[in-house]
């Protein structure tokens, strides 16, 4: 099928010669020509990485969410488990690695511009996680990093449901009642 086009369905069976196109109106195209925005959803991934009781967490320097206080993620490659993209983008964003414990949750991250059209739309697949080695070697994504309490997270500008999936992964971590100091 030819990029742009109509992705079409036959109606009846392969073989039969009165079988019509229908379309389906599905696109075959990644981004929406008229508002240059994703055409869909983008898959992506994040770790709550912990580490004597704390949890890392990064600040967006660049779009989406550039500015806000998240987990260190990004988005799933092709033929990449979330699991494992999860764990890449730890890596490349911040320099650590970690030992997976497990899935924690999903968030859907949706942006509007003031007309209210999407500019950015994301889902995305949270983990958590128990520091292994490394040092933060914050890369040009990451604005700025900051240990913090799973439990009582600071106030700062953070992305939307952050401190349940702390709270969630906190449990899978065995911070139970204790967290960060």
């Amino acid at each position: 099928m030819s990029p742009g086009r109509n992705c079409t369905s036959m109606a009846g069976s392969m073989s039969d010669p009165s079988a019509q196109k229908v379309d389906t109106g599905f696109r075959d195209k990644r981004m929406d020509q008229e508002k240059n925005t994703p055409a869909r959803p983008v898959l992506a991934a994040s770790i709550a990485v912990f580490r004597d009781g704390a949890v890392l967490l990064i600040q967006r320097a660049k779009p989406p969410a550039a500015g806000l206080y998240s987990l260190p993620g990004g988005r799933v490659e092709r033929g990449e488990t979330m699991a494992a993209a999860a764990l890449r983008e730890l890596e490349e964003e911040t320099g650590l690695v970690a030992e997976m414990l497990g899935f924690v949750d999903h968030v859907e991250h949706i942006e509007r511009d003031a007309a209210g059209h999407v500019t950015a739309h994301a889902v995305i697949c949270a983990f958590a996680g128990l520091w292994q080695a490394g040092d933060v070697t914050p890369s040009d994504e990451v604005a700025d990093w900051v240990w913090v309490n799973p439990l009582a997270p600071p106030a700062l500008p953070m992305t939307k449901g952050l401190p349940a999936i702390l709270l969630r992964a906190a449990r899978m971590a065995g911070q139970g009642e204790k967290g960060a100091a």
